[in-house]
């Protein structure tokens, strides 16, 4: 049996992301599970033609593009970003495709890229001056294809610029004037499980479209209704996105640099 005749074609999965709201022209964020969605013509690199489809020759495509390894310095010629999925680790890979120069990176093709990919702080992962807080100044858009909320690095933009108190301790390695060394720095991090809750909010709200295309659940919304809306939940409960003391390894932890701090 031939089964290539029932994987998604590049051009009707364009139409179908147009159709969902993908706005030529613009800048979109994309986290991807790939055997969610799969399959497609021609793999990965369909998916990533589907995508550039829609958005146009005037659109920028911007995925995570993070090292997978804190222990090796990051290369952005070289390091892969394989525990993000296949998609964006074959998206840094293409011809064309800018990669920030810093273990946190992001990727991005098209007219925005040069200023998503610009140098960004090693200590603040996803803050205001980041990749992803760079999109959201450019008005982006943010699609979950196959994954939930939980992948959504827009909302820890929304953590930083609210200076939550919880974090954890991390280092990454780079390679500076005197060799290899450690950065360590505090990072807004926890299980994100909790991050789900955005489904229902922007839900109600009437600021996100979900669909399903092929087997794959689908999400769209604007990154500044993302940050706002976390922003607003956070102002009335700074741990809105933990789990309850007792309830997450990750999240108690994370808890603990909430406890260790004054109250602003």
């Amino acid at each position: 049996m031939n089964t290539r005749s029932r994987d998604l074609d590049i051009p009707a999965l364009a139409r179908e992301l147009r159709a969902l709201g993908v706005e030529p022209g613009g800048v979109l964020v994309v986290h991807t599970a790939f055997s969610k969605i799969a399959p497609v013509e021609n793999g990965p690199q369909g998916l990533i033609e589907a995508l550039r489809t829609a958005l146009g020759p005037d659109g920028t495509l911007v995925m995570p593009s993070m090292s997978d390894d804190d222990e090796t310095p990051f290369d952005p010629r070289k390091t892969p970003c394989r525990d993000l999925g296949i998609v964006p680790d074959t998206f840094w890979r293409l011809p064309g495709v800018a990669r920030s120069d810093n273990p946190h990176a992001f990727a991005a093709i098209g007219p925005h890229a040069a200023t998503i990919t610009a140098p960004h702080p090693l200590d603040v992962p996803h803050g205001p001056d980041s990749p992803v807080g760079r999109a959201h100044d450019l008005d982006a858009q943010v699609l979950l294809i196959g994954v939930g909320h939980d992948a959504n690095t827009t909302i820890h933009v929304a953590e930083n610029i609210a200076r939550v108190r919880y974090g954890i301790p991390k280092y990454v390695t780079i390679t500076g004037a005197s060799g290899t060394e450690r950065v360590h720095y505090f990072e807004i991090d926890h299980c994100c499980q909790r991050f789900a809750l955005m489904d229902e909010w922007l839900q109600a709200a009437g600021k996100q479209r979900r669909v399903t295309i092929g087997r794959a659940q689908v999400r769209l919304a604007r990154s500044r209704d993302i940050l706002a809306m976390a922003l607003a939940r956070l102002k009335e409960c700074e741990t809105v996105f933990l789990h309850d003391p007792g309830e997450c390894p990750e999240c108690d932890e994370s808890r603990r640099g909430l406890e260790e701090s004054p109250v602003s």
